[in-house]
């Protein structure tokens, strides 16, 4: 239970993060935050016992720029789904690709590293995807915070859909 994710809302609704269950009830009790909704399950005091929160929002407003999704391997795993973005393969042991290589001054950016197989990483080498006779199965793009949440933290509990999903 401990492990559990907490979707905390902004007190304007607007999605900021996933935290622990631990986070979120200390939020709760220093007065930073109440429970929007409740999930399964109590935490079991000596003499109260408390539901565990599956949504907080914080009781003042949080002044900070967009959350952005820090650019990371593991995070670029995780938009891609694992998949090779040249020839679709799952099964395979993933690396990173520079779509347009580093040496003819490719940045580091999430709209320039794609998921790639060994294969193809290797076929593709120090050329751009059509020298190399490859192609980009979809174009790569930076994530906002909430698809990040929505589509590769997953949503843990159907509570948190009509705080992550725009009507």
């Amino acid at each position: 239970m401990w492990n559990t994710n907490v979707l905390v809302l902004n007190q304007n609704y607007e999605p900021l993060s996933v935290c622990s269950v631990r986070r979120a009830l200390v939020l709760i009790f220093r007065g930073k935050a109440h429970p929007v909704e409740v999930g399964e399950g109590m935490v079991r005091a000596v003499s109260r016992a408390f539901p565990v929160p599956s949504v907080v929002r914080l009781e003042r407003y949080i002044h900070s720029p967009r959350r952005r999704v820090v650019l990371s391997k593991r995070n670029i795993l995780r938009r891609d789904n694992h998949e090779c973005q040249y020839c679709g393969s799952r099964d395979k042991k993933m690396t990173l690709d520079h779509v347009v290589p580093r040496k003819l001054g490719g940045p580091e950016s999430w709209e320039n590293l794609v998921c790639a197989c060994v294969t193809c990483n290797a076929k593709k080498g120090d050329l751009r995807p059509e020298q190399a006779g490859l192609a980009l199965r979809r174009q790569p793009k930076r994530p906002n915070n909430v698809s990040f949440i929505r589509n590769f933290i997953g949503i843990s509990d159907h509570r948190w859909k009509p705080y992550l999903f725009v009507d």
